[in-house]
């Protein structure tokens, strides 16, 4: 690096650790795909279904001497497609076992039918929370064509909680930590006092828990922000000296980054606090003044946004549901 300063993957590289970024059609940039030089050789995510990311993780497995072919195992570590896009495909040409949290497994094998799904249970939360019915159908239809990007994978080993994965030269210890996605899964490499996170943590932004389906086909909606928070404290208690995520570079130290989370969110729930004690408003209303005009894009992800903050805001009892016809509104308790 020109001024000096280590290269923020050495640590990785030093363990046998090598990340490739993978480019995706998505706001959130490059996704971080990791070979892990051991026995297995294994790859963590793929990036997600495209010609470019496909030549891209190609290419940057030969750039280390590797190829397609010799990759013995894939882990997942959740369900989001820029991260399982490409899994299937890798399997198909090298053989490789596939590995993904059992929460994950449906999800993975049975991709579209549980996009479908997805799709429907959101737009019925959309609707709930005032969102206009022109806005949920032109999503609904921005998400078909986003589906694309993802493709299904036959997960030939099943993990839970608690597993080991055992490889020559390391042991990864399996955590379940929903939020970010009800699938998050970490792995622990506790001699090294290495975490690979994937996005449960980000350095560079927070994680955004996106309001999903329940894994048990309820259809009460889950509250994604609170498990995300529950989900962030128990890693806060791991001894981590190096965390490897899914975008960006590494975190080094995770107490300090899971603290300033806390804090943002104990800011951004005051906030909508402040605006639901001017008066009652919907989710969508709220997301609207917040961030004024939210393009179409960007509708489930801010409604998600907001319906975490207010299940904060529940939760503690300071503020209540109101039902306005079949729009749900956020009244201040006093």
């Amino acid at each position: 690096m020109s001024d000096g300063a280590r290269d923020p993957f050495a640590p990785a590289i030093d363990a046998g650790i090598h990340r490739l970024a993978i480019p995706t059609p998505f706001a959130v940039g490059r996704v971080n795909v990791y070979l892990i030089d051991d026995d297995p050789l294994t790859l963590v995510d793929a990036g997600p279904n495209s010609g470019t990311s496909f030549d891209e993780l190609t290419r940057g497995l030969e750039s280390l001497g590797r190829s397609l072919e010799e990759i013995e195992l894939v882990i997942l570590t959740h369900q989001h497609i820029d991260h399982l896009g490409l899994v299937g495909l890798v399997a198909a040409r090298s053989g490789a076992e596939v590995a993904a949290i059992e929460h994950a497994v449906p999800i993975v094998e049975s991709f579209s039918e549980e996009m479908e799904a997805d799709d429907a249970f959101a737009s019925s939360v959309m609707l709930r929370h005032g969102i206009p019915k022109d806005v949920v159908d032109a999503l609904k239809q921005v998400s078909r064509a986003f589906r694309a990007w993802g493709a299904p994978a036959k997960v030939t080993r099943v993990l839970r909680e608690g597993d080991e994965l055992s490889f020559r030269d390391r042991t990864w210890k399996v955590h379940w930590r929903p939020g970010h996605s009800p699938t998050d899964t970490v792995f622990e490499d506790a001699e090294r006092k290495m975490l690979m996170a994937a996005d449960h943590l980000l350095a560079h932004i927070s994680s955004n828990p996106l309001i999903t389906r329940p894994l048990d086909g309820s259809d009460e909606r889950p509250q994604s922000l609170v498990t995300y928070l529950d989900s962030m404290a128990e890693t806060r208690k791991m001894d981590l000296d190096y965390v490897l995520t899914g975008h960006g570079d590494p975190v080094t130290d995770h107490r300090k980054l899971i603290d300033d989370r806390f804090a943002m969110h104990r800011r951004r729930a005051d906030k909508l606090h402040r605006l639901i004690s001017e008066r009652s408003r919907s989710a969508y209303e709220l997301a609207q003044a917040l961030w004024g005009n939210i393009a179409v894009t960007q509708a489930y992800l801010t409604l998600s946004e907001v319906l975490g903050h207010t299940d904060v805001l529940l939760n503690a009892g300071r503020v209540r549901e109101l039902m306005d016809g079949e729009t749900i509104r956020f009244e201040a308790v006093t």
